[in-house]
């Protein structure tokens, strides 16, 4: 394992992206978001997935230059076309248009179609914040997770991701996928040749496995809760609400027909939509209450469940978003380790498109 800067990840990334014929500014933002994810912890969506971005656009599934633009749109609402374009660069307009809408009406609500994979959902939320408002981001994705009962594959990890604004405390940010567990995990794990733990996956014919391998060899990741006893009808359901929100509503594919990620499976020929979809939410906090009066009282809850007594062995009881905030702060600092397998992957890359890794 070897630690690279930030901005040596940004910067590959970013010449990576204007190779393949994006504009200046849409590297430059794909780079940023697909590096926060590395910075944040979440090595599984970050520079680590840039070759299978290139291999899509290789496959022309993929366009590198989109038209991205508002197809119909309320005072409060819009539907964002993606035009086939990176997620990375889509998303965080489509956000934007919400913040747009939020900052006239109160609150902004986008739904997208025709989009590919955004990176970390938590990215797109948390651009609400600097506005004093609240952000929400969903995605669906490949379908990799089977409904509790069924052995079929017809939801993604479909995350959801909601950031809160607070005063002196850090903001509130929850990120997660509606699995047991996202499917990058498996694919750290296959690096590291390590097993899963129980509840994460199912094999082909719908026995629980610890195959890392599990979903390659048919099987499929299993909806939060891992089975019916523990609940994963409630993941099952979240996982629902974000294919809906996120496809049905915008025109997107959903289900079973969202386009696989890895670019050597093609999509379904008879597609319902476009594209894979997204939802995006801003609410201007002051819409409901003075906004330092609400981000008072956001510290107060923030450091009530701080001091919250903890179960033997626990050091402390966590607020969403606090890993992934000090880790970031490590990571600036000393630097984002790579495993070995993505060093190579990402030196390949370069080599193949004339740029030194």
């Amino acid at each position: 394992m070897s630690t690279y800067s930030y901005d040596q990840l940004y910067k590959f990334t970013h010449d990576v992206l204007l190779k393949i014929g994006c504009p200046e500014v849409h590297a430059q933002i794909g780079a940023e978001v697909l590096v926060s994810a590395d910075l944040r912890g979440v090595d599984s969506h970050g520079v680590a997935r840039l070759s299978g971005y290139i291999r899509l656009w290789e496959k022309g599934r993929i366009n590198p230059n989109p038209n991205i633009r508002i197809i119909h749109e309320s005072p409060s609402t819009a539907v964002v076309n993606g035009d086939s374009g990176l997620g990375l660069v889509v998303a965080p307009y489509a956000m934007n248009v919400a913040i747009e809408k939020a900052t006239k009406a109160g609150t902004g609500w986008v739904s997208v179609k025709n989009s590919n994979h955004y990176g970390i959902a938590g990215y797109h939320a948390m651009m609400a914040l600097d506005h004093d408002m609240i952000g929400l981001s969903f995605t669906n994705a490949s379908p990799l997770v089977s409904p509790t009962f069924s052995k079929e594959r017809l939801l993604g990890t479909n995350p959801i991701a909601v950031a809160i604004p607070a005063n002196e405390e850090p903001p509130f940010v929850a990120d997660m996928a509606t699995t047991t567990a996202a499917n990058g995990k498996l694919e750290i794990l296959q690096r590291k040749g390590m097993e899963t733990p129980t509840g994460w996956v199912q094999d082909k014919q719908g026995k629980p496995t610890t195959s890392a391998n599990g979903v390659k060899e048919g099987g499929a990741l299993l909806p939060l809760g891992g089975d019916r006893e523990h609940g994963s009808h409630k993941g099952y359901a979240l996982g629902a609400v974000v294919d809906i929100f996120s496809a049905v509503l915008s025109g997107a594919n959903y289900g079973p027909w969202v386009p696989p990620f890895v670019a050597f499976l093609d999509p379904d020929p008879n597609p319902v939509g476009e594209g894979i979809g997204h939802f995006f939410g801003a609410m201007r906090v002051d819409a409901f209450r003075p906004a330092d009066e609400f981000k008072s009282h956001m510290d107060n809850w923030i450091r009530r469940f701080r001091s919250a007594e903890t179960t033997e062995g626990n050091e402390k009881v966590l607020i969403p978003g606090d890993p992934e905030r000090e880790l970031e702060e490590v990571r600036r600092k000393e630097g984002i380790p790579l495993l070995k397998p993505v060093i190579d992957d990402l030196t390949d890359l370069g080599k193949k498109l004339g740029i030194d890794f």
